[in-house]
């Protein structure tokens, strides 16, 4: 039988597979405050599903909270926790962020759930991280239209706190190679034409983003997550991505046009809403038009962001089901 690995390893190649690969993720709120209950939920989550690899959602504020940021579970459907408590919000305030090591305590917590799913899941399924970009954790310091503002009236400030953030993120990707991760999943937010140009996004973006991740590259099933509508596709190609993920059912390119200038493995074809609000056979129909327009090549089968936690069970069995029936 083809393992997962051989399976990813092979569409990165852009070889027939013997059926296209597919992944789901999501969120486990209230779980994902401790690395042992988060290991146990993303492991119980793929041994009902059996996905090609696994990808570790922790929730956003892993990565934020040891320099103060708190926040709160109040329900939502994406799974995610609402931020309470920000450290940014002068100015002056991104030049006082110190450059922190893998041993603080919320970034030592991940890296723990990383060692714990990584001796149960089967070697030969590969393991991914979420690692977000600097700008996103700039986000999440201070609240999007700060950061916003502050970009276009301190950019001197905001350069040095991006700097600071990642750094701190580049030690954290090094210390994640040693849990035995197959792959960074990294998710950019901020590569959207209605928040900043793509000049900004080089100035502000980019040069963190290569920072963050130079330990990473020699890891074999990075993935690219382009947040949001209007993005810039183009970073995938210059960020040197084997893989990309983005909302392609909401947003261009297509799947299809995307396939055209990009040499590497598309991820995606379902929508969330799909997902929630429809039944199996419109998941199914959903994947399968996917599957053709791809030709079941350089394709995995995903969603554009997480599934909702309200997802039901059937959906997405079928959507893994679908894959096992698909024939060339």
């Amino acid at each position: 039988m083809t393992t997962h690995k051989e399976r990813i390893q092979a569409c990165l190649r852009g070889e027939i597979v013997d059926r296209p690969p597919v992944a789901l993720w999501r969120h486990f709120p209230v779980d994902d405050q401790m690395p042992g209950t988060l290991a146990k939920a993303t492991l119980h989550f793929q041994r009902d599903y059996d996905f090609d690899f696994v990808k570790v959602t922790p929730s956003s504020s892993f990565c934020v909270r040891d320099w103060g940021v708190e926040d709160e579970w109040r329900g939502d459907t994406e799974g995610t926790r609402q931020y309470t408590k920000r450290v940014i919000h002068e100015p002056q305030d991104w030049e006082h962020l110190q450059v922190l090591d893998p041993t603080a305590p919320h970034l030592a917590a991940q890296l723990e759930c990383l060692r714990l799913i990584r001796a149960e899941l089967d070697e030969n399924t590969p393991l991914l991280q979420t690692v977000f970009s600097p700008l996103a954790q700039a986000k999440n310091l201070s609240a999007n239209q700060t950061l916003l503002d502050h970009v276009q009236s301190h950019p001197e400030a905001v350069m040095r706190g991006l700097a600071t953030i990642a750094e701190t993120t580049r030690r954290f990707v090094e210390a994640c190679l040693e849990t035995g991760v197959d792959g960074i999943f990294f998710a950019i937010q901020h590569a959207q034409a209605n928040l900043l140009t793509a000049e900004e996004y080089q100035t502000f973006g980019l040069t963190h983003d290569l920072r963050t991740l130079e330990s990473a590259q020699d890891l074999w099933c990075n993935l690219l997550h382009l947040h949001g509508h209007n993005i810039d596709f183009s970073l995938a190609t210059t960020m040197n991505f084997p893989i990309v993920n983005w909302h392609d059912r909401e947003t261009s390119p297509s799947l299809d046009m995307a396939q055209q200038n990009f040499q590497g493995v598309t991820c995606g074809g379902l929508r969330q809403d799909t997902l929630v609000f429809g039944n199996p056979m419109d998941v199914q129909d959903e994947a399968l038009n996917a599957i053709q327009r791809t030709g079941g090549r350089r394709f995995i089968l995903a969603t554009g962001c997480v599934v909702p936690i309200i997802a039901p069970h059937g959906n997405i069995l079928a959507a893994r089901d679908l894959v096992e029936g698909w024939l060339k």
